[in-house]
């Protein structure tokens, strides 16, 4: 494609399927949202993602959330730092687990991250102090995008990928729960993965983050959600002849971009109003009656019982600005 670049997207419901063994706060079939960015290869890219990513989860109302960041290289520095790992894992890897022991061919700086075994390595050379002075530039220009924004962040040297497409920056978002955290999210620049995919060099960024996993934090937090709105204004009709009207009323609202609705189900018009109250409608508006045969309509208010009588000619503009107000 020719779009113009950066190119910034994001996905919900995404449906995820683990094979391996689920750890705490994991499930075998999950959803996932994230966000991504294409064609930016500034470190701008990751203070953006994790800036809207740390005020989504705070406008969700959680808490004690901290952000936590590392630098894993590129393919100039990376492939150095593996053989210096290596070097100082020697005879200790026969110590560790099998998949310690898997990993120290494949992946080595996978090893860090072992729950099992990653504890002995507490001494372990770091990434951070291997990096090429491009990736040490990229690192040291994020830390001060974020302080300049006023996020505070901790530099997790455990903080790996698994997988080769990853370039310099990874992050998570961790709940604090006691002496240990909970990663809530995961995300890193990959520079490496259209190419690994067809496509040409393009530099990216984003992250992933579970649904479910939110959902049970909120629940473990005591956060309880506002349940969105489902409508402004009903309109309520009085017989026959008003069926009509009240109809193209609440389609011309909904053109206006007014959350409306209207009898579908022929109901008398205390039924009416008692359906209006179950769906929280801040207004009714009554087509019919005297009102009717003079051109107008009756708005009330349902928290103040204030009422209006309006134009008919016009009222889905005069109904919206009520509304609105």
């Amino acid at each position: 494609a020719n779009e113009a670049l950066p190119c910034k997207m994001y996905y919900l419901n995404a449906p995820i399927f683990r094979y391996e063994k689920p750890q705490a706060g994991r499930l075998r079939e999950h959803h996932q949202f994230g966000m991504e960015c294409f064609g930016g290869k500034e470190p701008t890219v990751e203070a953006e993602l994790i800036n809207a990513l740390m005020t989504l989860l705070q406008q969700l109302g959680l808490k004690n959330l901290s952000v936590h960041i590392n630098s894993i290289g590129c393919p100039h520095c990376r492939p150095v730092y593996h053989q210096r790992l290596k070097e100082y894992l020697g005879d200790r890897i026969h110590d560790m687990c099998e998949t310690c022991q898997e990993r120290f061919e494949k992946n080595p700086l996978r090893i860090l991250d072992c729950k099992e075994d990653g504890e002995k390595l507490t001494d372990a050379p770091s990434m951070l102090e291997n990096l090429c002075d491009e990736c040490a530039g990229h690192f040291e220009k994020l830390k001060q995008y974020l302080e300049a924004a006023g996020i505070s962040y901790e530099i997790d040297s455990r903080i790996v990928r698994g997988l080769d497409y990853y370039t310099k920056t990874v992050f998570e978002v961790m709940v604090s729960r006691g002496r240990e955290g909970l990663a809530l999210c995961g995300g890193g620049r990959y520079d490496g993965l259209v190419e690994q995919l067809g496509g040409p060099a393009t530099p990216a960024a984003g992250f992933g983050i579970g649904t479910e996993r939110i959902i049970m934090e909120l629940e473990n937090q005591g956060v309880t959600l506002p349940q969105p709105p489902l409508c402004d204004v009903y309109i309520a009709n009085l017989g026959a002849e008003a069926k009509q009207p009240a109809y193209l009323l609440c389609q011309q609202l909904r053109d206006l971009g007014v959350r409306a609705e209207e009898d579908l189900c022929g109901r008398s018009l205390k039924a009416q109003f008692k359906y209006a109250d179950k769906i929280a409608a801040r207004y009714i508006v009554i087509v019919g009656g005297d009102e009717l045969a003079r051109g107008t309509v009756k708005a009330r208010n349902l928290s103040t019982r204030e009422e209006q009588e309006i134009p008919l000619d016009g009222a889905a503009e005069a109904i919206r600005a009520l509304a609105q107000g």
